[in-house]
């Protein structure tokens, strides 16, 4: 298994892995089918996330992807020095490690570039991830109450951050 930044020449693997992660949980954010991104598509996004200064990291397994922690890098001078993270390891990969791995090296990352926050949010149910989370040091700062609609009934959010 290998931890390595996303390249614009991923994109095709790229989309292909993150339909996939919507068929396999309800907790990411887009339901199957929803995702209509093209592999053109997704080559600009990652090549904003290059120029932006923020981190996209892939889990790859001999050549095919099985997760990813993004980090986004707030644009402002303001919030500069915070990131929100996204993270999403396919379902035949999860409870082996890997999510405190890809944690890990986007921490180093983050004390490289400045970054002194990191934020994301977490459904709050999602108890597997929630545990990741608090094993790396993030503290639930605040409910989002009913912040989506998942098959048919609301469902809460956690906002969760760690100060580095």
């Amino acid at each position: 298994m290998k931890i390595r930044t996303v390249r614009p020449e991923d994109s095709d693997l790229l989309i292909k892995m993150l339909k996939q992660l919507d068929t396999e949980t309800s907790f990411m954010m887009y339901e199957p089918g929803e995702r209509t991104s093209t592999a053109d598509d997704m080559k600009h996004r990652i090549e904003h996330w290059e120029s932006s200064g923020s981190l996209f990291l892939l889990l790859e397994n001999e050549g095919d992807l099985a997760g990813f922690l993004s980090a986004s890098r707030g644009e402002p001078k303001r919030i500069r020095h915070s990131a929100y993270l996204v993270i999403g390891i396919l379902k035949d990969y999860r409870g082996r490690g890997y999510g405190t791995m890809l944690f890990e090296e986007m921490e180093k990352w983050a004390k490289e570039s400045g970054i002194t926050r990191l934020e994301l949010t977490v459904v709050s149910e999602n108890e597997q991830a929630r545990h990741l989370y608090e094993k790396m040091g993030f503290v639930i700062e605040g409910k989002k109450e009913r912040s989506m609609i998942v098959d048919g009934t609301a469902v809460d959010e956690f906002y969760m951050a760690k100060l580095l």
